[in-house]
């Protein structure tokens, strides 16, 4: 089961780095244009914007879909809890849709702090929880100690980075992937693969890239803070990628192009 392609709600509409009223404003403009997924984290101090602006949204509660993650300083008995609790106040939710913690810790004993994503489950403060940068192994675990589906693995994914293993990993054990920096910070744009496939359908080089993703089965995580790239990034599935489109596009991960690196992030030394 993929918790987000299987309801629905494959295009997400990720809120990193915006913050305050801006946040607000931008996330209130994505509910317009159809976005019914949005993605926020304790890292990124925009919750508060979030949850104003679900409250203001003339759209239903429930056919919003929400998700949040729990910060690393957070893996802790005492500080879980309240934190999650902390984080549900600034949404002004009873509950979020997905609860994903947000990295591995840097010791990379993922046990304790999936034990306390199995409490959160358990306790009803999250419908459906999950992992965020999690290699094989890791994933493994997961599935061993939580009580109920891995709902997702939430990892840098796009048409310049090599994840076939990741992704062959995650099928095996029955973990969705979904996509975070999915047209690569823009560097999809300068492809002449992705060009031409979308300029032969009417279509950009990063709906295509996008496209890519779903057709791997792979939920998108996308932002923008103009309401037409908005739009653009949700216009990817009136069309759809030949195999032959699909093989070139997979040679492109040879690049190997990450973005979020070990030697940028302490947490990367895990990546496969």
């Amino acid at each position: 089961m993929n918790v987000y392609v299987d309801n629905g709600f494959e295009r997400i509409f990720g809120t990193w780095p915006m913050q305050g009223a801006h946040a607000q404003r931008v996330v209130e403009s994505a509910i317009d244009i159809g976005y019914r997924a949005i993605d926020t984290a304790q890292m990124y101090g925009n919750e508060d914007a979030v949850g104003a602006a679900i409250k203001a949204s003339a759209v239903p509660r429930d056919e919003l879909f929400i998700t949040t993650k729990i910060h690393p300083d957070n893996f802790t008995q005492s500080a879980f809890m309240p934190s999650l609790e902390a984080s549900l106040n600034a949404l002004q939710l009873p509950k979020t849709d997905v609860l994903l913690l947000h990295w591995p810790p840097l010791d990379g004993n993922v046990t304790p702090s999936l034990k306390l994503l199995n409490e959160a489950l358990k306790s009803g403060l999250a419908d459906h929880v999950g992992v965020s940068n999690y290699n094989i192994a890791m994933m493994e675990d997961a599935q061993r100690i939580i009580d109920g589906p891995v709902a997702v693995n939430q990892v840098e994914f796009h048409p310049l980075l090599d994840q076939s293993r990741l992704l062959e990993g995650a099928s095996r054990l029955g973990i969705p992937l979904s996509a975070y920096c999915s047209i690569a910070k823009g560097k999809v744009f300068d492809d002449p693969v992705l060009r031409g496939i979308g300029a032969a359908k009417g279509k950009s080089a990063a709906q295509v890239a996008l496209r890519w993703c779903l057709q791997k089965g792979v939920a998108v995580n996308t932002k923008s803070e103009t309401p037409k790239n908005i739009l653009s990034n949700l216009e990817i599935t009136d069309f759809a990628l030949s195999d032959d489109e699909m093989a070139q596009i997979d040679g492109l991960g040879a690049q190997n192009y990450r973005i979020v690196s070990g030697s940028g992030v302490p947490f990367g030394q895990f990546w496969e």
